[in-house]
């Protein structure tokens, strides 16, 4: 008999619809997810349900994606580990909850927040370090974790590491440079990168 391979308990997984509703109610109370609260967060916050309500208008998935989920014959479990004012989660997030509606069920999508799930947080976190967004895809049937995602698509890593690597480089031009990437990129290169990893069982 196949031994099944026990995860952390999922504390209160949302799904993508709620996930939304749940971060606009948030800022529209002057609330922000997770433990610390600021101005700044909150407008960042803000400033991420524009992008998040863009990209539920706008996203087209591409034809390798919607191959992928026309072949999978098993149910899958993505979670999410995210945050509403973190600005990688809002133009990520929504192209996971895009792909999950489009399986028609297959994929079951919870997004949960981070700092409620900090076992999630540390036993896929990369050298200690923990970021977000984080997407983990299970088998559901045995508990095997088929693939990890995250915390952002290569093309928004190069660009964090020249920042990091770059001294008179500033954060308003690093966040500059980052978002005009996502937006020109359209979620092709998170798609791109999904659909070649092994979860379409």
């Amino acid at each position: 008999m196949a031994t099944i391979i026990q995860h952390p308990v999922l504390i209160q997984p949302l799904s993508y619809t709620k996930y939304r509703q749940h971060v606009a109610e948030l800022a529209a109370e002057g609330i922000v997810t997770g433990q610390q609260q600021s101005d700044s967060l909150l407008n960042y916050t803000k400033l991420n349900i524009k992008r998040m309500d863009r990209w539920d208008k706008t996203i087209v998935l591409q034809d390798e994606v919607t191959a992928a989920i026309e072949k999978q014959q098993q149910t899958t479990l993505w979670v999410v580990l995210s945050q509403g004012w973190c600005g990688d989660c809002a133009q990520i997030v929504p192209a996971f909850g895009k792909i999950a509606v489009t399986s028609n069920g297959k994929i079951n999508l919870q997004i949960i927040n981070s700092e409620d799930n900090p076992e999630w947080m540390d036993r896929y976190s990369v050298n200690g370090i923990r970021s977000v967004p984080k997407l983990i895809v299970i088998n559901p049937a045995n508990g095997e974790t088929l693939a990890v995602w995250g915390a952002r698509p290569q093309g928004a890593q190069d660009i964090l590491k020249k920042w990091k690597n770059t001294p008179d480089m500033t954060r308003d031009q690093f966040e500059l440079e980052l978002h005009t990437w996502y937006a020109k990129d359209k979620t092709h290169q998170i798609q791109q990168e999904l659909a070649a990893l092994p979860i379409w069982i």
